[in-house]
């Protein structure tokens, strides 16, 4: 119950403060929470040393405090979202190569796009959705169903089709089969299943959903990002889809096609650390 009511706090005044004020008492609360936040500013900490082994502490410290600030944007700009209405969208957000899109849902077996949990993923998914694309996205499940029930209903208003994480494999093969689009997030493994790829030089499971989707139906993989700007306005990057020719090892395939859009995950990555929220650690230590 704790948590719902701190959401709909946030709602409300996300919805009744100035959007600069509102980004203001959120990096207040994040600051202070940020202070005794000992377990999280140690996994982030450890994650910018891996992708920036020769960055200084004090270095590493800006770049970690810099996210957590960015994390309590994006908050708010996910409570907000009742605001955003396909006239407005395109003053918050500039959309780059929305071509490769719409010449890959010309082929009819729909779209793969795959992101990360970088800069604001959610508005990327209600932006396409708003845009006139029919779009689903798998949603991790919050542990309140209360607060999970909160998340979908801001993500479905705005048209996004939420996929449960338990039955995600048959929904998006289905919209998939509809020439639809499913986003999935390629940085982070939500289930027993990965597969185990060097991440700027280290071990850790990524998703094999995207590539064991695009084998199985021929969908094409388009990686997109949606980057915030200084100003606090926003950018939706859609990359070249990648191209892939099976060989008919399916195990090999996955390897192959999951390591040619983690290049691209990796490359955003490292240009934009400040933006990218990986609280938890994220390599693995002993295989």
């Amino acid at each position: 119950m704790i948590y719902y009511l701190i959401y709909k706090i946030g709602v409300f005044i996300a919805l009744h403060l100035p959007l600069k004020w509102a980004y203001r008492v959120a990096i207040f609360f994040s600051d202070l929470h940020y202070i005794f936040a000992n377990k999280d500013r140690a996994n982030i900490a450890a994650n910018l040393k891996a992708i920036f082994p020769k960055k200084s502490i004090s270095e590493i410290r800006a770049i970690r405090l810099a996210m957590t600030r960015n994390f309590a944007k994006y908050l708010v700009d996910f409570f907000r979202f009742s605001l955003l209405e396909k006239d407005n969208i395109k003053s918050v957000v500039d959309v780059v190569n929305i071509n490769y899109v719409q010449e890959a849902l010309s082929k009819g077996k729909g779209i793969i796009a795959v992101t990360a949990h970088i800069g604001n993923w959610e508005l990327a998914g209600v932006t396409v959705a708003l845009l006139g694309y029919p779009i689903g996205a798998v949603a991790l499940p919050h542990r309140h169903k209360r607060v999970d029930n909160f998340f979908n209903y801001q993500r479905k208003r705005k048209g996004l089709i939420v996929i449960p994480l338990g039955h995600a494999a048959r929904h998006c093969l289905n919209l998939l089969r509809e020439n639809k689009i499913i986003a999935l997030a390629g940085d982070r493994v939500f289930n027993a299943t990965g597969i185990l790829l060097d991440f700027f030089g280290l071990p850790t499971y990524l998703p094999q959903g995207p590539a064991a989707f695009s084998i199985k139906t021929g969908a094409s993989i388009i990686p997109g990002f949606m980057i915030r700007n200084p100003n606090d306005t926003f950018k939706l990057i859609f990359e070249k889809p990648i191209e892939f020719s099976p060989s008919g090892d399916k195990a090999q395939d996955k390897i192959e096609l999951t390591s040619k859009y983690k290049t691209i995950i990796e490359d955003y990555i490292r240009r934009y650390p400040e933006q990218w929220f990986m609280f938890r650690k994220f390599w693995v230590d002993k295989l």
